[in-house]
């Protein structure tokens, strides 16, 4: 194999190189049976408990960017270009001694059976480093910290001596400052400049740096596997046991990173992690504060994208209702072209979009924020945090005195696609903005879903939810609500 070919990532200031290795080993199995970095655990295989985090760093804006990542679900050859931070790599950043981190979590008694440990510790870290980097004043409130380790399950040390060392770790002074001048410099050293192709028996995986690139190679193999983020991917794998002989990768695809704020829109590209996008979203639109902090956990946001959840069409995809309500589009390329189409249209039925042969997403195109529009979604899950929704809702409205003049609904987990509520609108356009109209506007909910059940909720329960987050929202617009921020209540007392 050329040697071009080689996947090339740094640890602990050591350039791995790597030609012959399956493209679907995961980073949790290559650390532990090849690297025997046997600190890294496996709980649940999909991203979920947090036992398998590790850190991430790679070049960003002129600098070096940390982010905790689920090992179990990552993709090895994902790592090109990158630093990676394991558990044991933590004394070796101390000087051999215990981090700031590890240190806390000893004082403050924040283990018992230490199996969850590693991973609390590896998100801990990916908080003080950046934190420390940004020159943040204090610590992080518990607000914060909460969030940080709401990837992370615990079932024997409980999370209070846990959210003790989160505070403890600043009071403790590591023996070596990171240099991430030195790291960015070897980090520039394995930079990808052109794509990559590695073959592993019947498998292939390419890595693409521009999106011509990637439309020639999809026209070549249109039944490849696209992988983003993986960390819906990457269950096919651990969880379902599928063979994937052929991946195409996008993480590398310059056009599909970018984030463009233009005059009525913002471009979000395809690969641009929800962790930004979500940034940039509520840079424009605050008032998604709520479906940002519960979409998922920072390990599963840091590697996920937007671009990914929307091209996968799960109807329980927690940021298409917003979408769609915006009026966001996708912008598709292949081979033979490109278009544009709004998103609602994307989808036909469950799991069926439409898309090409060869097409891919390059980006979502969200509209900016208009005066006097008033947008809200609402996530509901049995758990709060790291919960797959059974209703999601999203309401998008113009409201000019007292009188609704403009609705767009959607709900996701209600049909077999994300999908707006067409009679639910009509009801509520050009009618008073009060608990009547909400009561009409409710019943049009029955006539246009008819949603089923599962596991994870009934379709009475639904049906019932979906009017009561209609009501939610008629509260909350008028003011007379002390909280709806449903965080502020549910996440004290406990992180998960």
């Amino acid at each position: 194999m050329n040697s071009d070919n080689r996947i090339r990532f740094l640890l602990d200031g050591t350039v791995h190189e790597l030609a012959d290795v399956a493209p679907t080993t995961t980073v949790l199995q290559y650390v532990r049976e090849h690297l025997r970095r046997c600190g890294t655990k496996e709980g649940c295989a999909e991203g979920d408990c947090g036992a398998c985090t590790v850190v991430l760093g790679e070049l960003a804006d002129g600098g070096v960017r940390y982010r905790a990542v689920n090992a179990c679900i990552q993709f090895v050859p994902t790592l090109d270009g990158k630093a990676l931070f394991t558990v044991e790599s933590l004394k070796a950043l101390n000087r051999g001694e215990l981090h700031p981190v590890q240190q806390a979590m000893v004082e403050c008694h924040g283990s018992q059976c230490g199996f969850c440990t590693p991973g609390f510790v590896m998100s801990l870290y990916a908080l003080y480093h950046n934190s420390r980097n940004a020159g943040t004043a204090g610590k992080p409130d518990e607000e914060s910290v909460r969030h940080a380790i709401s990837g992370n399950l615990c079932r024997c040390t409980g999370y209070r001596p846990i959210l003790a060392a989160a505070q403890r770790m600043y009071e403790i002074e590591p023996l070596e400052t990171q240099r991430d001048a030195e790291l960015a410099r070897q980090l520039e050293t394995i930079r990808v400049t052109g794509q990559k192709q590695l073959t592993h028996g019947n498998a292939s995986y390419v890595a693409p740096t521009t999106a011509d690139e990637l439309a020639q190679a999809l026209a070549q193999d249109p039944k490849a596997t696209v992988l983003a983020g993986g960390t819906d991917v990457g269950l096919w794998v651990t969880k379902k046991y599928s063979e994937l002989p052929s991946l195409v990768y996008v993480g590398n695809v310059a056009e599909l990173k970018r984030v463009a704020r233009r005059d009525k829109s913002i471009d979000i590209g395809a690969a641009v992690s929800l962790t930004d996008a979500f940034s940039h979203l509520l840079a424009e639109y605050p008032d998604l504060e709520e479906i940002a902090r519960r979409f998922a956990s920072p390990p599963i946001c840091n590697a996920g994208t937007l671009g990914g959840n929307v091209a996968n069409g799960s109807p329980i995809g927690d940021s298409m209702p917003a979408l769609i309500c915006l009026g966001s589009s996708v912008l598709l390329k292949s081979a033979s072209g490109a278009r544009e189409l709004p998103l609602e249209d994307f989808y036909l039925d469950y799991m069926k979009k439409d898309l090409r042969p060869g097409e891919f997403v390059v980006a979502v195109r969200v509209p900016r924020a208009r005066a006097g529009q008033h947008l809200r979604s609402y996530k509901i899950s049995k758990r709060f945090d790291q919960d797959i929704s059974a209703v999601c809702a999203a309401f998008a409205l113009q409201i000019e005195n007292g009188r609704v003049r403009h609705a767009r609904v959607a709900y996701g987990g209600m049909a077999a696609t994300p999908r707006r509520a067409a009679g639910c609108e009509q009801a509520l356009t050009g009618s008073e903005w009060n608990a009547a109209s909400i009561a009409k506007a409710t019943q049009a909910l029955a006539r246009d879903f008819r949603p089923l059940t599962d596991m994870r909720a009934s379709s009475d329960y639904r049906q019932q939810v979906a009017g009561n987050l209609l009501r939610r929202l008629q509260v909350e617009l008028s003011g007379t609500a002390t909280t709806t921020r449903v965080w502020d209540q549910a996440s004290r007392g406990h992180a998960n």
